[in-house]
């Protein structure tokens, strides 16, 4: 299969609140009020913790499919701590972003603690977004002046 390309574009709507545009989905972004924002629409790292969890289930079901076994369901709980502190600007003693994330799953399944054992591991093995949390990915960012020309 050959390389699979995602993207996102969009505009800021306010100082916390950018409404982006996949495929034919619109995604909002806000903050909670203690910083600064609505509350009207998850913020940045919650979609960051409902990828993962999303990603888990698809890569999950796949899986238990290939071991033959079916999870009649699959529930998620996923949370993450971080520090605001650096993001907010007030401190630089410790990085922006998660300190650790920690993901609990519960298969309704007939499967037994092997056949899940093996399960876990090869999802944890084949989970894009796990992978994208756990290892270094390249980043390139630019920014662009738009200047109107009478």
């Amino acid at each position: 299969m050959s390389h699979l390309q995602f993207s996102v574009s969009g505009e800021s709507s306010s100082e916390t609140k950018f409404i982006g545009n996949t495929r034919q989905f619109t995604l909002t972004v806000d903050e909670p009020e203690d910083l600064g924002g609505t509350d009207d629409y998850p913020n940045p790292v919650e979609y960051i913790l409902a990828g993962f969890a999303g990603c888990v289930n698809v890569v999950g079901h796949v899986v238990a499919r290939e071991l033959g076994f079916t999870l009649n369901s699959l529930k998620i709980e996923v949370n993450g701590e971080l520090n605001p502190d650096r993001f907010l600007g007030t401190s630089d003693k410790e990085r922006a972003g998660f300190k650790n994330i920690k993901l609990h799953l519960l298969p309704d399944t007939d499967a037994d603690i092997g056949t899940l054992t093996k399960w876990l591991q090869i999802v944890e093995d084949r989970c894009p977004v796990k992978d994208n949390l756990q290892n270094r990915t390249p980043i390139s960012i630019a920014v662009e002046k738009e200047y109107n020309i009478p």
